[in-house]
């Protein structure tokens, strides 16, 4: 009564075995990939949710068996590869160490962003050598980043944040020629970010909030368009040859522990146009030739906490550029310069801008406040002033309320202003 059924079910996996499309590893893969997520976290209507392997995933791609996460292409013997895995960000949960990665050869992309998988970045990965763009982001992967995925010489793109990987950035990673863009922003990264100087193409680094010890490697890739090390334990000197980055347009190295002299190199970068060094050690400023201060395309500069000491410095005022500066909580004295006040108080033109925000609060400022900003109305630009030992500065002005100047006990014990 039964052999038809059976003879019916055997003739129906003949029949799909020999018109299928997919490659048998890549379906293989596949099955596995899905097998290791937990089931209670794949939620009607997402992807895996339709992954069904009694078809063939690479001719039913868009349908209602396989709604999204995959990409194939016609590469060889007339089978399709899959080249693309980019799955939902819906929060699946489960391990990738039991998917055999090698049966994926011909992938370039693998995406599972923001979802909740765990467990060890799988060293198979190494085995996926036409890998661009490897996305493990907003993941809870732990342990120290494999050195192999230095071996992935087509990879432009990896996405390593908002996990928990702790341990070095593997020194291989300057085998990664081709490499554009590295985030490894908010893990438990530690030692010392390594000489990355040979990625000709790499033009995006952030590895904030991490863990980051010793200075700033000697060489940086001269393609870096931007560059965030915030949040870290470096220490030491801006190196003074970063001018050699001409392309660079965003620098964060704010909370960290660099200290002595800010380099004036930084205000006359050809390109530098958002500079952040706040929360750190710095004692003094570098000040550039005022002629070069002219070319500056510098926008935000924030140099707010730091230990910075003396007058405020006047160049600032030349930026042509600049409309955001944060000089607050350092231990600069003497009177707010007019070039200041006229910045802040004069409508810009196509040439220069004015500042649309100047904070100054939090240091030793003293004598009365200039006239153009007494005339400023609240709206026309944010300064703060507060806590300082400005003459007549009540809280009525908007710009210095927020505490009250400091005592005249705390403004003499400073001592005077520092050229």
């Amino acid at each position: 009564m039964f052999k038809p059924i059976v003879l019916m079910f055997i003739f129906t996996k003949l029949f799909f075995s020999a018109n299928s499309k997919t490659h048998p590893a890549d379906i293989k893969a596949l099955n596995a990939l899905k097998n290791g997520v937990d089931p209670r976290s794949i939620t009607p209507g997402s992807c895996l949710s339709s992954w069904d392997f009694t078809i063939d995933p690479c001719d039913n791609i868009f349908t209602d068996h396989f709604t999204c996460g995959l990409r194939c292409d016609r590469v060889v013997s007339g089978l399709v590869r899959v080249t693309e895995i980019t799955i939902d960000p819906v929060g699946y949960s489960g391990s990738l160490t039991s998917v055999p990665w090698n049966h994926l050869r011909y992938l370039n992309t693998l995406d599972i962003s923001d979802n909740a998988f765990s467990g060890l970045v799988p060293n198979e990965f190494s085995n996926l050598t036409r890998l661009r763009r490897l996305g493990l982001s907003g993941n809870s992967f732990a342990g120290e980043i494999p050195s192999v995925l230095g071996s992935l010489h087509q990879l432009e793109e990896l996405y390593l944040d908002n996990n928990r990987l702790h341990g070095a950035i593997p020194s291989s990673f300057n085998n990664l020629t081709k490499l554009k863009r590295l985030e490894i922003q908010r893990n438990y990264i530690s030692g010392e970010f390594p000489d990355l100087g040979s990625l000709k193409n790499l033009y995006f680094i952030d590895v904030s909030d991490n863990n980051i010890s010793g200075g700033v490697p000697s060489t940086l890739p001269l393609s870096l368009v931007e560059l965030s090390m915030r949040n870290n334990k470096l220490n030491g000197n801006i190196p003074h040859d970063i001018d050699k980055v001409r392309f660079l347009q965003v620098l964060d190295f704010s909370h960290n522990m660099f200290s002595g002299t800010v380099p004036s190199v930084l205000f006359r970068h050809p390109s530098l146009e958002q500079l952040t060094l706040s929360y750190n050690e710095f004692s003094s400023l570098q000040v550039p030739a005022v002629d070069i201060t002219l070319n500056s395309n510098l926008i935000a500069l924030d140099l707010s906490y730091n230990k910075l000491r003396g007058l405020l410095p006047t160049f600032m005022a030349s930026m042509p550029k600049l409309t955001a500066l944060s000089l607050e909580h350092n231990e600069f004295t003497g009177m707010i310069p007019a070039q200041y006040a006229v910045k802040a108080a004069v409508a810009g033109n196509d040439n220069t801008s004015s500042f649309e925000r100047l904070l100054l609060g939090g240091n030793y400022l003293f004598g009365p406040i200039p006239g153009p900003l007494l005339g400023l109305k609240p709206g026309s630009a944010d300064v703060s002033l507060a806590d300082n030992c400005l003459y007549r500065c009540p809280d009525a002005f908007f710009f210095c309320r927020g505490r009250d100047q400091k005592s005249a006990v705390d403004c003499k014990s400073f001592g005077p202003a520092i050229p």
